[in-house]
């Protein structure tokens, strides 16, 4: 089920648009079982799961380096590299609180949810005394619900403006969720207004190099958000089926 899932997804999905399976509450063996059908990237919201999971795959990865040859390519015929076998990343998409930063930083390939100037300067310290730099999205409050965390416009751009204040954060771009709603005017609204602020983000912070990703769409909204520019979309229970709780 979890690969005819995938391929039916990858098939509509243009083409530069990453795919992030959000694994949350599903077990390991879904995790596996997407990365043998091809996928690569995976999204967690909590940190104790993330890194769990995160142990318990590379475990599985060191059990499998002498069956590399077993796992297909992504899409052709063939067999997978050692580095290809490697090619894997995690995606933190969750409240990240700061005493949580050693779960999650470690392993993250990219931090998606970043909602406070607290948190960015905490993980900028975390990356100072850890020598790496992290890879993060802004998060933007641009759906209705008072509830969700996320930034202002004018706090994005303010964090821009100071951007090289942050030695050890490379900015990627923003993420976002439209309101909880079945009314796809609503959800066009709000991504059509995070596409137009991304667009003019691109353009006012050209010294941004790598400011260029736009995650935004979920498994009941991806198809629109596609249309309003999205770069990266995530997607659980249509890939994975309903969460284990």
């Amino acid at each position: 089920m979890i690969e005819d899932n995938l391929n039916r997804i990858k098939s509509e999905l243009p083409s530069g648009v990453k795919l992030v399976a959000v694994s949350k509450f599903h077990p390991l063996e879904a995790i596996l079982e997407a990365y043998q059908a091809g996928q690569t990237v995976f999204g967690e919201n909590r940190p104790q799961e993330l890194f769990a999971k995160a142990q318990a795959f590379e475990q599985w990865l060191r059990g499998r380096k002498s069956d590399v040859r077993a796992i297909p390519l992504e899409g052709a015929q063939g067999v997978r590299t050692k580095d290809e076998f490697d090619a894997v990343e995690w995606h933190f998409l969750g409240h990240l609180q700061t005493n949580k930063l050693k779960m999650v930083l470690p392993y993250a390939t990219l931090v998606q949810s970043v909602d406070s100037v607290h948190l960015l300067e905490a993980i900028d310290n975390w990356g100072s005394a850890n020598d790496k730099v992290i890879s993060v999205l802004l998060e933007l409050h641009i759906g209705a619900e008072e509830t969700k965390q996320g930034f202002h416009e004018e706090e994005i751009l303010d964090i821009l403006f100071h951007a090289g204040d942050y030695k050890f954060i490379r900015f990627c771009g923003l993420m976002g969720m439209a309101s909880h709603t079945d009314d796809q005017e609503v959800i066009n609204a709000d991504f059509e207004r995070i596409d137009t602020f991304m667009a003019y983000l691109v353009d006012l912070f050209p010294e941004l190099k790598d400011f260029n990703q736009l995650s935004i769409g979920m498994s009941d909204d991806w198809r629109i958000a596609v249309q309003h520019g999205s770069t990266m979309v995530r997607i659980g229970t249509a890939i994975f089926g309903a969460r284990e709780y």
